[in-house]
């Protein structure tokens, strides 16, 4: 898998009429990684469907096939897992590369701490310039010993501890990554490990782990909560039925929402009430978003969401809700572009240490397109007329496929086209983008740039 081996630049026009009909979105990437993380830590054989066959996901496929489980595609998204059990998993033969995915590598780190095995991880430039010091403290207490390049960064050796401490852990910010990271190190650590969070994040790990058979405890805490886990459980292998990303919903559906005459339903999205930040947020700005046939499984609240286009309002988003919705500030950035009055985003610090500066990488996408915004310390402000603005910008994307997306969209319903320099890594977490909102648009609304 050859990564972002040439430049695609991509351009977004107004349809010539609105977007309409019905779509399943990729399955949620958070949960497939930890699915196949679970498979490969359970007793027996896990049956995965709806699995999202991104590169991301693909690179923990490979991880786990790497450390001794036995990991099979039977069909599109359809796979199974082979388990080693808790504290089975065997040492790699070779360099563990997790590409783009900042989630595996920061997951597998807590996998690796409570195995006695040696590991490196590595991934490529833009995961290379991503801080791992965030999981690599917690995680040493643990015993597990890490040796990186300057800052804590990739590529990065793991020696995991014989004997696993339990650890007891507050989190300095809202981090389901690291959470999932000192919970997946305590499960091979005898005793209870605890992490108290001072926000609620995305807690796709405890409900998985209870779905394996883990004894979680959750307490809340003010704002926050208390996790707690039984170590060295027998986790005892459960099918997993992979709901569709709330994240990569986001974008089809606030496409129908701002381009004039579209109605739009995903079918199968996940409603974890701690990813549906994006979807409370937009109702707020008179959004019309409708769930129909909603249902539980594996252990994820799902169902189906209709959006249909109308005039959208300001609106003030509390820095509470930033775990909730991390991924989606650039799509609602543009949303709130084509609103009526000034969108205040508070407190975006966790925003900047993502794939690019995703605050930076916003604003420059707006400011590209004729949108009014400004920075007030952590706080984004959008400055809406009602009206989508100009476009006929060109779009540094940073390999954010997020970045990418969002102005894709807001070339749907901008007077000018909307160009990104790069849409090949779109692919990464959204496989076949272009080809379906063409197939809602019923025309070629997102094509390559004329040479």
């Amino acid at each position: 898998m050859g990564h972002h081996t040439s430049a695609r630049p991509l351009r977004a026009s107004r349809p010539p009429q609105g977007l309409s009909g019905r779509l399943r979105v990729a399955g949620d990437k958070s949960i497939s990684h930890r699915a196949l993380m679970f498979g490969a830590l359970a007793v027996g054989r896990t049956e995965i469907t709806g699995l999202l066959e991104g590169e991301d996901v693909l690179r923990t496929a490979a991880a786990m096939r790497a450390l001794g489980a036995t990991v099979e595609r039977l069909g599109e998204g359809h796979w199974i897992v082979a388990g080693r059990g808790v504290g089975g998993l065997t040492e790699p033969a070779d360099v563990l590369d997790m590409g783009n995915s900042g989630t595996a590598a920061r997951l597998i780190c807590g996998l690796l701490a409570g195995h006695p095995i040696f590991a490196v991880l590595t991934g490529d430039a833009s995961l290379r310039s991503r801080p791992m010091k965030r999981v690599m403290e917690p995680l040493a207490a643990s015993g597990a010993r890490f040796t990186g390049r300057a800052g804590g960064r990739l590529p990065l050796a793991v020696e995991g501890a014989a004997e696993p401490m339990p650890l007891d852990y507050t989190l300095p910010m809202a981090s389901a990554q690291v959470k999932s990271a000192v919970l997946l190190a305590g499960l091979c650590a005898r005793g209870t490990t605890r992490v108290a969070e001072p926000q609620a994040s995305r807690d796709h790990t405890e409900n998985m782990l209870r779905h394996f058979g883990a004894t979680v405890r959750v307490t809340s805490q003010g704002e926050g909560r208390l996790i707690e886990l039984e170590g060295q459980p027998e986790l005892v292998a459960a099918p997993v039925v992979v709901p569709g990303d709330p994240s990569s919903a986001a974008f089809p559906l606030v496409a129908a929402l701002i381009v004039p005459g579209s109605a739009v339903t995903v079918e199968g999205v996940g409603l974890n009430p701690l990813r549906t930040g994006l979807f409370t947020t937009l109702r707020e700005m008179g959004a019309e978003l409708v769930v129909s046939n909603e249902r539980v499984e594996g252990g994820e609240k799902v169902g189906d969401i209709t959006a249909r286009s109308g005039a959208l309002r300001a609106v003030d988003v509390p820095a509470a809700r930033v775990p909730s919705m991390v991924d989606e500030y650039p799509i609602l950035a543009v949303a709130a572009a084509c609103a009526r009055g000034t969108s205040r985003f508070r407190d975006l610090r966790e925003l900047r240490v993502k794939e690019s500066d995703r605050v930076a990488a916003t604003v420059a996408l707006l400011e590209a397109n004729g949108a009014s915004v400004t920075v007030e310390g952590d706080d984004m402000l959008v400055h809406g007329t009602g009206e989508a603005p100009a476009g006929g910008g060109t779009v540094a994307t940073h390999m954010d496929h997020r970045i990418a997306m969002s102005a894709l969209v807001l070339g749907l319903v901008t007077p000018q086209p909307v160009a990104v320099d790069d849409a090949s890594f779109i692919d990464t977490s959204f496989p076949g983008f272009a080809a379906l909102i063409n197939r809602l648009a019923g025309a070629e609304a997102l094509g390559d740039l004329p040479a």
